[in-house]
């Protein structure tokens, strides 16, 4: 019985110290996102490439996706000020476990399965200027699509960032019905080359 009674006042306090730990990431992360829109214009954006590529005709899907250039001008900018802000804070509330789930004190006892939050946010930021500017030379189609990709994968970051990499997961497939295979298999190789670099286990002594 006394076991028993530990082992429940350990599993508690362990949910509970999670618990913790993951409202103070969602508050500070809200902090840091709440001057901007970001996220009205995501979902403005992925709405919009939707409603485009689901047009027969070619002239009104480029007249569709052009009514979305402004919004994409407003993201890349809302987002780089957003990713200059959230560089500032200390690296020791930016560390991100790359275990797959949440464990107490995972940060602390095991540092070199980390990344940080900083470097991941520095390259989506450049994953979706590089989109925007089209800088692949993407057809309008794949263009939509990859950018969709770029910005769903940085949503993922940040559930990552908040929860654990399988709540974003599931999240992810959940709300988008998009496998996160599926995510990292249609951004940018360059976005995928660099944040595979910095988010896989084994990729860095400390992130």
């Amino acid at each position: 019985m006394d076991l028993l009674f530990l082992g429940l006042l350990a599993a508690t306090g362990a949910y509970l110290a999670n618990a913790h730990q993951q409202r103070q990431r969602i508050a500070l992360l809200g902090e840091q996102l709440a001057p901007f829109q970001i996220e009205r214009l995501m979902q403005t954006l992925t709405q919009g490439y939707l409603r485009a590529m689901g047009e027969a005709d070619l002239q009104r899907r480029a007249q569709v996706l052009s009514t979305l250039e402004a919004s994409e001008i407003q993201l890349c900018s809302q987002f780089e000020r957003f990713v200059a802000g959230f560089a500032r804070l200390p690296a020791e509330q930016t560390r991100v476990s790359r275990l797959p789930v949440a464990l107490p004190l995972a940060l602390q006892l095991l540092p070199a399965a980390s990344f940080d939050m900083r470097a991941a946010l520095a390259v989506h930021a450049r994953g979706i200027a590089r989109v925007r500017e089209n800088r692949d030379g993407l057809g309008p189609r794949e263009r939509a699509y990859t950018m969709t990709a770029e910005l769903l994968l940085m949503q993922h970051t940040c559930h990552w960032f908040c929860k654990s990499k399988t709540v974003a997961s599931a999240r992810m497939l959940a709300r988008h019905q998009t496998p996160y295979a599926q995510l990292l298999g249609s951004v940018s190789p360059s976005t995928r080359s660099a944040y595979l670099a910095l988010v896989r286990p084994g990729a860095g002594r400390a992130g």
